[in-house]
């Protein structure tokens, strides 16, 4: 990404997840509405149902700080 975005910095803490290309337009249809899906959920509980859905173990001290 840095070479890139030259000024670009991750925060602290970060996720990634993988998409299957058949779920492009899902994601892309999510970025553009994301400030109204996010009226409803915070950036936690949306996290944490990523985690959970993808099946990931982990310990919750570690989270969010």
């Amino acid at each position: 990404m840095k070479d890139d975005v030259p000024r670009f910095a991750w925060q602290e803490g970060y996720g990634a997840f993988a998409v299957s290309e058949s779920q492009q337009q899902t994601v892309l249809d999510y970025i553009a509405h994301q400030a109204e899906y996010h009226r409803k959920w915070t950036y936690e509980q949306e996290f944490l149902s990523l985690v959970r859905k993808s099946g990931l173990e982990y310990d919750p001290r570690y989270l969010f700080g």
